[in-house]
């Protein structure tokens, strides 16, 4: 048996699907074409998927990635043909290599983040937002296993790039990712709109990359 990653976008109207129907799509997809796929066992056989970073509902992202494993030789190139002929409109795989490194390698990932408000110019929010920043800490109220939990996500957002909009600010934010600590870009966005007390806000998401400790996408 060989295990397979498979890298793919999604987007536009495809952020609206949530985690658990982008698995359903998958498995559905990969029965339509015809991949030999590997299926677990016991009472309820299903195939076997496994998804790096899942993303969050509302989210676009360029760089999804899901591992499955096949039991038969196939050109990875025509795996790819086959899936994408049998997704829908706006989830498309972008590429297919051999496994390599486990999903725990993952450490951070980088966000292209648009937040617009109705009657604030641009560079209006991109001074307010240059001085929420300076902030000693940036605390939130984040959902865990165990609860509500108050922590500091100052420490865990890089603000790599940022420019003023006519009526947003656009960013690039580098935030950790991973199994040991994952930080969403909108626990830091809404932040700011509340403590600036900014109504009408809108936030879009891409997720442009993951990086691995070294600094490399993963692979």
């Amino acid at each position: 048996m060989n295990n397979i990653r498979v890298f793919y976008k999604k987007m536009s109207r495809a952020k609206y699907i949530s985690h658990l129907d982008i698995t359903r799509c998958m498995q559905r997809a990969i029965k339509r074409a015809e991949i030999p796929v590997w299926y677990t066992e016991g009472f309820n056989p299903h195939i076997y998927m496994t998804f790096a970073l899942p993303l969050s509902l509302g989210y676009e992202s360029e760089c999804e990635v899901m591992d499955i494993r096949l039991i038969e030789d196939m050109p990875l190139s025509e795996v790819m043909e086959r899936l994408n002929k049998s997704l829908p409109p706006d989830i498309t795989v972008t590429d297919i290599k051999e496994q390599v490194n486990k999903p725990d390698a993952i450490v951070s990932a980088l966000y292209k983040v648009v937040l617009s408000a109705d009657n604030i110019d641009g560079e209006s929010l991109l001074r307010d937002f240059g001085e929420f920043m300076l902030c000693d800490k940036i605390e939130v109220e984040k959902k865990t296993k165990k609860g509500i939990k108050t922590i500091d996500i100052k420490p865990d957002c890089e603000i790599i790039k940022i420019y003023a909009g006519k009526n947003s600010i656009v960013m690039r934010i580098k935030t950790a990712a991973g199994i040991e600590k994952n930080i969403n870009p909108s626990l830091l966005t809404d932040e700011f709109a509340q403590r600036y007390k900014i109504e009408n806000v809108a936030t879009n998401v891409l997720r442009k990359a993951i990086y691995m400790q070294d600094g490399k996408d993963f692979n």
